[in-house]
């Protein structure tokens, strides 16, 4: 694109923001008058003269808004636009010279976000171009926010690992899973040994680190596709999708393993043994979700009781 004199990149920095506006008109005095005033605002300014050509550059590069005319040869203003709104996260602005032609409410049925008459005023262009972008930045603000809240309300402040509310949801979804495909799945349900000394002995705070290391240690013996939650207390339980007992015995050791080494390193009291003890479950079609880990958290038990610091495959 660079050797096309309409693609220069004159990148301005807007005062929040690098914007990047691409221009679309096969009328070339009108994509340089248009861009020319773009830039005197401030913003970065691109130029294409045809849907097609349009298309190519977005697949290069970021463009937060197009401004683009109807009446172009091949691709018109309404395909493109329909086009951007479903492959990019773009907003349009419609440009036309046939007011009577084509409607304001049928340039925002598809998807248009302004729909402006010529001869364009360039200044009203401006002020419309940035009441869009005004809207374009609450809207993105917004869903910053949204995620952000979402995660803060399904993940543990502790540990940072998901918390219980998004166990329950997640983890019916992979049994649902598991069932459609035939797949196997599996559950670790782990435990700090001897937890409740810990925090009299040595305060919650020394507590704390001790769950702080072990959610760490898990994050990093997990798979992309495996998830881990804190169940409660000094609990964990971990997700694995497409894993049968063993394979899910095998992560389980690792923890199990990695564990003590890794908390005596960052702790500053190197008197503190930190083991755990887990249980280890393979879903078995049929059974409810509570039946599940409820396999797992006796198993988890039984592993306490024969001593801690060891993982057990639940049986049957």
């Amino acid at each position: 694109m660079g050797a096309n004199n309409d693609h220069t990149d004159t990148r301005v920095e807007n005062n929040q923001n690098s914007v990047h506006i691409l221009v679309v008109d096969d009328a070339k005095d009108v994509r340089e008058s248009i861009r020319e005033a773009i830039q005197y605002a401030g913003y970065a300014c691109w130029v294409a003269s045809s849907g097609d050509e349009a298309l190519k550059f977005l697949e290069e590069k970021r463009v937060d808004l197009v401004i683009s005319d109807i009446k172009m040869p091949g691709i018109d203003g309404f395909e493109l636009t329909e086009i951007v709104k479903k492959k990019y996260d773009t907003d349009v602005i419609i440009i036309t010279g046939y007011g009577r032609d084509f409607q304001y409410e049928e340039a925002i049925e598809k998807g248009a976000s302004e729909f402006i008459l010529k001869p364009i005023r360039l200044q009203e262009l401006i002020v419309r171009l940035k009441r869009v972008l005004r809207e374009r930045a609450l809207i993105a603000q917004r869903r910053r926010m949204e995620h952000q809240l979402r995660k803060l309300t399904i993940t543990d402040d502790l540990t940072k690992l998901y918390n219980m509310r998004h166990l329950y949801y997640q983890l019916q979804l992979e049994m649902d899973r598991a069932l459609r495909y035939k797949a196997p799945l599996s559950l670790l349900l782990l435990d700090v040994d001897g937890f409740k000394g810990y925090n009299d002995a040595y305060g919650h705070l020394e507590g704390d680190k001790v769950l702080i290391k072990l959610s760490e240690v898990i994050r990093e013996c997990l798979r992309k596709s495996d998830t881990a939650y804190r169940y409660g207390g000094d609990e964990f339980l971990v997700v694995l999708p497409e894993a049968k007992g063993k394979e899910a015995r095998n992560v389980a050791e690792r923890i199990r393993v990695r564990f003590p080494a890794a908390y005596s390193n960052d702790s500053s009291n190197g008197s503190i043994d930190a083991t755990v003890s887990v249980g280890v479950a393979e879903f078995h079609p049929g059974e409810n979700l509570s039946e599940f880990i409820k396999r797992a958290d006796q198993t988890m038990y039984e592993a306490k009781n024969r001593g801690g610091n060891q993982s057990l495959i639940a049986q049957g």
